[in-house]
């Protein structure tokens, strides 16, 4: 449907509208109805001024200076969504939410112009636009609580779980969250999204919460035009799929007083029970998906033009006219003048500075401040007394690299109040190896607690604690269940302070318990040696710690960075090292680490992208990192015992990788082996390979992996696995 079929019909509806008797502004505008006059006409403003930014949006297109259409055309109705929540509830839109963007810019206080000027300079790209500074054209704006979503499908719906969750959490620990505590949090999606494992997972988990009596102040506004584009959603699909355990709602879009009323009883109900409700409106969708839409090629003319029978701004202009609140000719008058005013104001947006440098465009990716995430070198020696009930844990003795994590999650949980643990099976039983043990009974159930078993969920309440103010510690139970959830890293977390440049973070530090080499514990789900999925994600820190003093010393690094900078962390911790203890020989503790004090954080501190270096040889650098670490320096002895001089070094940062190290240990022997248990298609060793050689290294290179397979059951694992004799092997080859 063209922009000039929607621009004519609506002048000739409106013009065909009779007048009613003059009426009160003060009264309703209908019988039956609480929508006043004087309402109506105001949020018809946001309504025009959102149909005619989709106009423009086309007419900048055809201009060559506009490069967004996907519009809010038919979906204006959700302008009474605006009008029924507060300006501090935080809001995830849906990508056809202009009227209610426009409606919450002037109800925080801003002019009408500046709303409209945000989202213009989003549609020309401008690096001026407040939001995503010409990065993708969002809604968002750091000033009316609307946290800026991209057009991933429905996973923002997790995460405004997150949100909700968050508020309550907030008051309950008696903490300073972003939002008031009476909040709620407001989020939309479309129905063809409805659909997606994403929506799912987010309409699932807070059910499940208020079912256990947890409060839950989420309302999902499911706009319902009937269409994925091209794909049809049946009809009564979304009712008929909805939740049962979510209060239900249900409004004619396109009648503005029933939207409103409904939208407002869904809103109170949200609030005051403290639980999620679903509010259907039903939109219907005009001028196609995007500019480039033919929907002809989809749709007949008759249900083409069944929608624009609908055309929600003229049943509001419908509306006004019949309760004498103006004149047909009053209403297309305002029409074209801020049809002119837009087309002046989108000719000035084309003009304003656009970005012009990949310096530019990545600043905002993920900022780093190294002198400030070191940490203080001393903590309230009383909450550490209390936490660790009297028995300090530097005064434990050697510790294994699972008790490392656990002190230092606790040091943490002692310390900072805003910090929450969570994750399948972490609370009680305190995580499947027992490294969260503890944790619960010493800092109670709100802080340590369990979720529902989905990842999506797990991350989406990361997700949504981080962006309220929290410092979320989720843990994914093994490497391989991350994968089914990885857009909530990739999509959500890591695009957040790109969107936004800065202005919403979402720290977290997801630990994973990852790679391969159990015993007695096979099979490919509990074993996966794939990284490569987190290490392509843009600003992402990719921690993977061996030892047990750099597990606790690197912990702290990514929980710092979370703090300070609004990193996204992901924590691997190799499980097949949770519990060693022996590096060469039975009993002789060589990979235990003693636990370092507060007043020795400082000194060993590890910064993000700071190798580790083993032994002083000079003939061979083996580059290794997680298990390789171990077989490496074993490897290593046996080697030098054979009269060769090597030396290890374990990279620790998977993203960013330690370059500077990786080309200095490179440089000291010119020849280096790469030990990489991730595959050898997609793993660590090619990246290393690529950086050496852009580098200029001319020295030999080598490598050996995992082979490019899953991880089998049992000890057929052993023959797709790195193992210590293929390390020693290669490093004799390479030796010559």
């Amino acid at each position: 449907m063209a922009r000039d079929t929607v621009e004519t019909h609506f002048a000739e509806a409106v013009t065909a509208l009779s007048p009613g008797a003059p009426r009160d502004p003060g009264m309703p505008v209908r019988e039956g109805t609480t929508l006043t006059g004087a309402r109506c006409r105001e949020l018809f403003e946001f309504q025009l001024g959102s149909r005619l930014l989709d106009v423009t949006s086309r007419w900048l297109r055809e201009q060559g200076e506009g490069f967004y259409t996907i519009g809010s055309a038919g979906h204006e109705g959700n302008v009474a969504v605006a009008a029924a929540v507060r300006v501090t509830d935080p809001a995830l839109l849906h990508y056809r939410s202009g009227a209610f963007y426009l409606a919450r810019s002037v109800m925080a206080g801003r002019l009408p112009e500046e709303g409209l000027r945000d989202v213009l300079l989003g549609l020309t790209a401008s690096a001026e636009e407040p939001m995503a500074g010409g990065r993708h054209k969002v809604f968002g704006h750091p000033d009316l609580a609307v946290i800026p979503q991209t057009s991933t499908i429905a996973s923002h719906l997790p995460r405004a779980v997150g949100v909700a969750f968050a508020i309550e959490r907030a008051r309950q620990l008696g903490l300073a969250g972003a939002w008031p505590g009476d909040a709620i949090a407001v989020c939309g999606f479309g129905d063809a999204s409805a659909n997606h494992a994403s929506a799912l997972s987010g309409l699932n988990t807070a059910a499940y919460a208020s079912y256990q009596g947890l409060a839950m102040p989420v309302l999902f506004v499911c706009e319902d035009n009937g269409l994925g584009i091209s794909v049809r959603t049946p009809d009564g699909w979304v009712a008929a799929a909805r939740h049962r355990l979510l209060e239900y709602f249900e409004a004619d879009g396109c009648d503005l007083a029933d939207v409103h009323d409904v939208a407002r009883a869904a809103a109170e109900h949200v609030r005051r029970h403290r639980s999620p409700a679903l509010l259907r409106i039903g939109t219907v969708r005009l001028m196609g998906h995007a500019g480039s839409d033919v929907e002809l090629s989809y749709r007949t003319k008759r249900e083409i033009n069944a929608d624009l029978a609908r055309d929600p701004l003229v049943a509001t202009a419908r509306l006004l006219v019949e309760a004498g609140l103006t004149t047909p000719d009053e209403l297309l008058t305002r029409y074209e003048t801020t049809r002119e005013h837009l087309f002046k104001m989108a000719m000035e947006s084309s003009r304003r500075s656009r970005l012009t440098s990949a310096v530019e465009i990545m600043e905002p990716l993920a900022p780093r401040t190294p002198e400030a995430v070191a940490p203080a070198s001393t903590v309230a020696a009383a909450s550490r007394e209390k936490a660790f009930g009297g028995r300090l844990p530097e005064l434990e003795g050697p510790l294994t690299l699972s008790q490392a994590i656990n002190r230092t999650l606790a040091d943490t949980l002692a310390a900072h109040p805003d910090v929450l643990v969570f994750g399948e099976d972490v609370a009680r039983k305190g995580g499947v190896y027992g490294v969260t043990r503890g944790l619960q009974k010493r800092f109670g159930a709100g802080r340590v607690f369990d979720t529902l078993l989905d990842e999506q969920a797990v991350l989406g309440l990361a997700l949504g604690s981080g962006v309220s103010g929290l410092l979320p510690v989720p843990e994914i139970q093994y490497l391989a269940y991350l994968h089914n959830a990885l857009d909530q890293i990739r999509g959500e977390a890591a695009t957040l302070s790109f969107f936004s440049r800065g202005a919403f973070r979402n720290p977290m530090v997801v630990r994973v318990a990852s790679y391969a080499y159990q015993k007695g514990f096979g099979g490919h789900f509990h074993n996966d040696n794939s990284v490569a999925a987190l290490r392509d994600i843009p600003g992402l820190v990719v921690a993977s710690p061996a030892r047990p003093d750099d597990a606790a010393s690197m912990l702290r690094t990514c929980l710092a960075a979370a703090r300070t900078d609004g990193s996204v962390c992901v924590f691997l911790e190799p499980i097949a090292l949770y519990n060693t203890r022996d590096l060469f020989d039975d009993g002789d503790n060589g990979w235990l680490s003693p636990y370092a004090p507060p007043a020795r954080w400082a000194e060993t501190h590890i910064p993000i992208g700071r190798a580790r270096s083993y032994g002083d040889g000079r003939d061979l650098t083996i580059v290794t990192f997680g298990n390789g670490v171990r077989m490496s320096l074993r490897a290593a002895v046996r080697l030098t015992a054979e009269g060769y001089s090597c030396r290890v070094l374990d990279l620790r940062w998977l993203s960013p990788l330690p370059i500077d190290d990786l080309l200095h240990a490179a440089e000291l022997t010119g020849k280096v082996l790469i030990a990489d248990e991730t595959r050898r298609t997609g793993g660590v060793s090619e990246s290393i390979v690529a950086e050496l050689l852009d580098a200029g290294f001319t020295g030999r290179i080598a490598r050996v992996t995992s082979a490019d397979s899953f991880i089998p059951l049992g000890d057929a694992s052993r023959h797709v696995l790195l193992s210590e004799g293929e390390i020693e092997d290669a490093a004799r080859k390479l030796l010559g």
